[in-house]
């Protein structure tokens, strides 16, 4: 395993230095799901919550989560986004919606935490906008998938 970059020689925490990295572009894709009563999806489904549209709110809540990643992860870098695309997926069969989320940049460092954060921000945003008639939820499977370009180029999981 390789030296964890995020310390400096004397163990302190500090933020990467990558301004001798080239510009690339960078892509990264995340996933995870939140697992609710029957019901609860039925409500989202058939758009019946008193709250409103909860997965068109909470798609927006990723890609606005995506923006806000350095301000929630004290050692990210601040990123210019070029795309964000977050799909959320109801699963009727398992009670659960599943969301995607997919980050690019032109930049010096990657955007796995900004993918991440956006699966994460989604999930909160229909655990919050459904608790009143499900406290129970569970936020499970939230994971990277891939990401692509800087030095270690193209990692997937399970590859």
């Amino acid at each position: 395993m390789s030296k964890l970059s995020h310390f400096n020689p004397r163990g302190e925490a500090h933020m990467v230095d990558i301004g001798a990295k080239p510009v690339t572009r960078r892509m990264a894709v995340a996933e995870g799901r939140i697992l609710m009563q029957a019901e609860t999806l039925r409500l989202i489904e058939a758009g019946e919550n008193q709250k409103g549209d909860v997965l068109g709110i909470a798609r927006i809540a990723g890609i606005m989560g995506t923006k806000k990643t350095a301000d929630l992860v004290p050692l990210c870098h601040p990123l210019s986004l070029t795309h964000v695309e977050v799909d959320l997926v109801p699963i009727p069969n398992e009670g659960a919606v599943h969301c995607r989320c997919r980050v690019e940049t032109e930049d010096k460092t990657g955007v796995e935490m900004e993918a991440l954060t956006a699966v994460q921000i989604a999930l909160l945003t229909i655990y919050d906008m459904c608790k009143s008639v499900d406290r129970g939820m569970t936020i499970t499977g939230v994971r990277l998938l891939e990401k692509s370009g800087g030095r270690s180029g193209i990692w997937r999981r399970g590859a």
